[in-house]
């Protein structure tokens, strides 16, 4: 079985030498017969980093093929969060890729490694749906305090000035560039201002 092997370093382990992650691994590795095809050490890099260089190279040979197993030291090393986490895991056995966490002793290529992993995307569901009835519940408690939510109503002066500009026919970008707002902005004010003279015509 061809295994990748990933550590890493964060930036609030300075000086840590990443061999205190790779000689356990090597061994394990050496132990279960498993042929290391290679070593991705991201260091000095935090955890709650969207992008590590070594981490994305690892996971391009995932999806290459390239890798039979995944060895890590512990959870926290490899996933950035707990949804990051479940969302690799779950990528790995769509591509038959198996993933073993040395501290925690989980192996998904065994039954108990695969009732772990449906115990994390779980607790990863939970916390997902603990966020959003959170942010429901900021969004209810600022409206009774009469705070806006979204984006603040265009004021009435600019839309005329839309109107103005835009009956000397000049185009969104130009328009855009005049009143320092999005075309996007422009476009969708105009065209809902548009449909709704349209309807009190009709």
């Amino acid at each position: 079985m061809r295994a990748a092997i990933y550590a890493r370093v964060s930036t609030h382990d300075k000086g840590q030498d990443p061999d205190l992650q790779l000689k356990p691994l090597r061994e394990y590795s050496k132990q279960r017969g498993f042929e290391v095809t290679g070593e991705f050490v991201d260091v000095g890099v935090s955890g709650s980093k969207d992008r590590r260089p070594e981490l994305d190279r690892l996971m391009d040979l995932a999806k290459k093929r390239l890798i039979d197993c995944v060895i890590v030291w512990k959870l926290d090393r490899f996933g950035r969060s707990l949804k990051h986490l479940v969302t690799a895991l779950d990528e790995f056995e769509k591509l038959g890729v198996s993933f073993i966490s040395y501290r925690e002793n989980l192996d998904l290529t065994s039954s108990a490694g695969k009732l772990m992993f449906h115990i994390i995307a779980a607790m990863a569901e939970f916390e997902r749906t603990l966020i959003v009835e959170r942010v429901k519940a900021g969004i209810v408690n600022a409206r009774a305090k009469g705070k806006q939510i979204g984006r603040k109503p265009i004021d009435p002066i600019f839309v005329e000035k839309m109107f103005e500009l835009r009956s000397q026919n000049l185009s969104y970008e130009k328009i855009s560039k005049e009143l320092k707002l999005s075309v996007g902005v422009i476009h969708k004010t105009l065209r809902k201002i548009e449909n709704k003279s349209a309807e009190n015509q009709a």
